[in-house]
């Protein structure tokens, strides 16, 4: 696969933190990536813990820098959010919604079990496709597993030959337990 083929996404909650050190050191290495978060809101840490800082996801990097230099310069330089949102500011503009990208990804990272729970939960709203369909397609692919002789070794050809055939690629994960 050619390597501008290759996309990522690294997902957090906020797209503030993890995703967007990932997406800078990633980007260096040369790999296509985009960073998302997938809460309601962008949610940063305020000066009381009961208090956070709330954003819309379309708010630029630069205006919730601005507005936290002018809340308490002091207090977000040293917990570090002003330094964080100065590099977000040099990769790109504001932080992204998941569920609100079209785009499609080789490969979409997360960076905790919520925001995994979340990605899976947007995945599976957005996959409908008529049941009886879909139950027809299971077992005719099971069908095809069932008659192998040697499954473990199989598994992969089986696989491949049935997305040929209908057409659709089949998310799978071979698990020895």
């Amino acid at each position: 696969m050619a390597n501008s083929d290759f996309t990522i996404a690294v997902v957090c909650s906020s797209n503030m933190n993890r995703s967007m050190e990932a997406h800078a050191f990633l980007s260096k290495k040369g790999f296509n990536v985009r960073s998302f978060g997938t809460g309601d809101k962008v949610k940063l840490p305020g000066t009381a813990q009961e208090k956070p800082n709330i954003y819309e996801f379309g708010c630029s990097y630069d205006d919730i820098y601005k507005d936290l230099y002018n809340k308490d310069k002091t207090y977000y330089t040293q917990n570090g959010l002003l330094n964080m949102l100065d590099r977000n500011r040099r990769i790109k503009q504001h932080p992204e919604r998941f569920q609100e990208c079209n785009e499609q990804f080789t490969v979409v990272i997360t960076c905790e079990e919520r925001v995994y729970d979340q990605v899976l939960e947007y995945f599976e709203a957005v996959q409908s496709f008529d049941a009886t369909l879909g139950a027809f397609l299971i077992c005719e692919f099971v069908t095809l597993l069932s008659r192998s002789e040697d499954l473990d070794n199989d598994i992969d050809q089986l696989v491949v030959k049935y997305e040929e055939k209908c057409q659709r690629s089949l998310l799978n994960c071979v698990l020895f337990y």
